[in-house]
């Protein structure tokens, strides 16, 4: 019998390449989608469309228990991931009670829906590296300690905590996953990887004429989402529920990035990047580079696409979508 999975977030990048992965093992997949996303399915869930005739989705809000208990008892999943949260850091800064809100009772719901299951369910829950926030000690590992600095990583340290809570105190097969950040031409247009290769697309076709950016300076443990979400279902298949870092352990700033982009279109990045003070952010300072070895040595994890391969995709990718042959499906 095919084992079920159940994703909250499946339209995200994360969840489209998870659904994807788990279609190629044989699973049968199910996600969770809010209605609006039904009601227009070509802009909301573009990540799906090779493989929405694979998969089934159901119209719920991780913000309502109700929905999400409905949905968890409808499906009886052997897996439940867990993606789905205000993810955009700068957003999260403008609604606090929003991100807070929605992220960790979404967490919350999820888990007690669980745990109601009585089932022998196994959980993955999307931590992340901003959980570190201002972190003294670099790399960071699963030792280190806490110091959100922003709402979205003060939610996602809460989430944790709910997570190793349930794990302890009801003895759920729930693993948390900090991972650190992860880009592919599935990100989204808002995260500044995307800004800076869909600029880099449009400058070289003549539609832009600026990349307006903060601090170039800032640095950051870039890895491909691909490999990330392989990680995941790494973790929900060991014996033992435990807690990992995911991470490629080198660290690159947004010059970089940038420098990286603009060469594979060959093109000197100093001509059209603008820099703009309103643009930096106070937590850019930040050193953020993770320390997965515990993931290497329990579970065989290691990443695979380079950083240089995971820009040229983007980059590529936004040359194709601008020139109007959008192919998502990469």
């Amino acid at each position: 019998m095919k084992k079920k999975a159940l994703i909250t977030g499946i339209a995200g990048q994360d969840g489209s390449y998870l659904a994807e992965l788990l279609l190629s093992k044989g699973y049968d997949v199910h996600g969770i989608v809010r209605s609006v996303a039904l009601e227009d399915p070509d802009h909301r869930l573009w990540r799906l469309k090779s493989i929405r005739d694979q998969i089934q989705l159901h119209w719920g809000s991780i913000e309502s228990y109700a929905s999400v208990s409905k949905i968890a008892r409808t499906v009886m999943p052997d897996e439940l991931y867990h993606l789905a949260a205000v993810s955009y850091i700068s957003h999260s800064f403008e609604d606090e009670l929003m991100t807070i809100s929605t992220n960790i009772n979404g967490t919350h719901n999820v888990l007690c829906a669980l745990r109601e299951l009585r089932s022998c369910c196994r959980c993955y829950n999307a931590a992340s590296s901003e959980i570190f926030g201002r972190a003294t000690l670099t790399p960071q590992n699963e030792t280190t300690i806490f110091h959100p600095s922003t709402p979205y990583g003060i939610s996602k340290t809460a989430g944790f905590y709910l997570a190793q809570s349930f794990r302890e105190n009801f003895d759920l097969h729930v693993s948390s996953g900090i991972l650190y950040n992860h880009e592919s031409p599935r990100r989204g247009y808002e995260f500044v990887t995307r800004k800076i290769t869909r600029a880099a697309a449009r400058i070289k076709l003549g539609k832009q004429t600026k990349l307006e950016l903060g601090n170039l300076e800032a640095s950051r443990d870039w890895g491909h989402a691909q490999d990330y979400v392989l990680a995941m279902w790494m973790m929900l298949q060991q014996v033992q529920p435990d807690d990992y870092v995911i991470a490629t352990g080198r660290s690159h700033r947004v010059i970089d990035f940038v420098e990286t982009a603009f060469n594979i279109l060959n093109m000197n990045w100093s001509d059209y990047v603008v820099i703009k003070e309103h643009l930096k952010r106070p937590f850019d300072h930040c050193v953020l580079v993770g320390d997965a070895s515990k993931a290497t040595q329990k579970l065989g994890w290691t990443p695979t696409i380079s950083f240089e391969d995971l820009v040229e995709q983007m980059v590529i990718q936004d040359l194709m979508n601008e020139k109007g042959h959008e192919v998502h499906n990469v």
